[in-house]
């Protein structure tokens, strides 16, 4: 019984610890996660590079998945990243939904929309296309968690928001993040009650700064983060009307300042990036716009500790391999 699959990581564009409203978007960078079950009833985790990581988080994403599909088995689940961890760019989510996707596929439980890329699975969409926008007052979509229902990829997604609570690794929950990596694209949630509200297609160079230092978005101070919740509703409300560049510096500036992280980057950024913001709960730091006009920003992040790399964003979402 094995199963292994892809989920992406991903940048913010609204951090959800102030309202509980989030948003964030797909990047290039994936987390695998291989699963073997059997018949010992309990489960072991690893995450490749780091004997010493925490995995509570997969450990339970296979838990929750067997508890729903299984019937009791146990097992090994392992990991492999090229997102860093408590760098702000959604390793725990990613982490998450390949877990699950790799333990349904053990399970044999298809998921509409993972399909391995041969099998017809999902395939990047167009700049530009909306699959759900709520902007003009549209319905968000229904929670597909009825346990006799077609499981989907949100669905699924769903799981991984239910072990990442049980873990204790979030303190919004994430939705935002893990909707993010697990459809692709654009997606804007509220976290309180587990919606999506929108998803759109986009299609962005990606330009990221990760200082050395690390930040555990479980530790972050809720508190000051509250403060800023009218900066908050004012970047929901740019990135419900599709304005996503402005939600991205409006909540950079106001959620580097809660969480006491230097604005400079950002500020570098600006002349050039359509949008730029804190990731997450830091450090890192995510801008996105044309190529060019990235490496311009780029030459003055390399000055900076830490690595900088370019990538961009990604539509098509996490995926069963096997």
């Amino acid at each position: 019984m094995y199963g292994e699959a892809a989920a992406l990581g991903a940048g913010t564009i609204l951090n959800a610890l102030s309202t509980g409203m989030g948003s964030a978007f797909a990047i290039d960078a994936e987390t695998t996660a291989r699963v073997e079950l059997d018949d010992s009833g309990t489960v072991d985790g690893e995450i490749a590079g780091v004997p010493d990581a925490d995995t509570r988080l997969i450990r339970r994403a296979v838990e929750r998945v067997v508890e729903r599909f299984g019937d009791g088995e146990g097992g090994h689940v392992r990991t492999e990243s090229e997102v860093p961890m408590a760098a702000g760019l959604k390793s725990s989510s990613a982490a998450a939904n390949a877990t699950v996707l790799a333990t349904l596929s053990a399970l044999d439980v298809p998921v509409e929309g993972a399909e391995p890329r041969s099998a017809g699975g999902a395939e990047p969409r167009s700049a530009g296309g909306a699959e759900s926008r709520s902007a003009g007052g549209a319905e968000p979509p229904a929670a597909a968690d009825a346990t006799d229902a077609p499981l989907d990829r949100e669905a699924a997604c769903r799981i991984g928001v239910e072990a990442a609570r049980d873990a204790g690794v979030t303190v919004t929950v994430a939705f935002d993040d893990a909707s993010a990596s697990m459809l692709g694209g654009v997606t804007v949630t509220d976290n309180d009650a587990d919606d999506l509200l929108a998803r759109e297609a986009v299609e962005w160079d990606v330009l990221v700064w990760t200082p050395a230092a690390r930040a555990f978005s479980a530790d972050a101070d809720v508190e000051r983060c509250a403060r800023v919740a009218p900066m908050a509703r004012l970047v929901a409300d740019l990135a419900l009307d599709g304005r996503y560049g402005a939600a991205m510096t409006v909540n950079g500036l106001a959620f580097s300042a809660a969480l006491e992280f230097p604005t400079e980057p950002a500020v570098e950024a600006m002349p050039h990036a359509a949008g730029v913001s804190l990731s997450g709960t830091g450090p890192s730091v995510v801008a996105v716009g044309d190529r060019e006009e990235l490496e311009q920003v780029c030459e003055r992040w390399n000055q900076r500790t830490g690595d900088t790399w370019m990538t961009t964003t990604r539509t098509d979402g996490a995926r069963v391999i096997e």
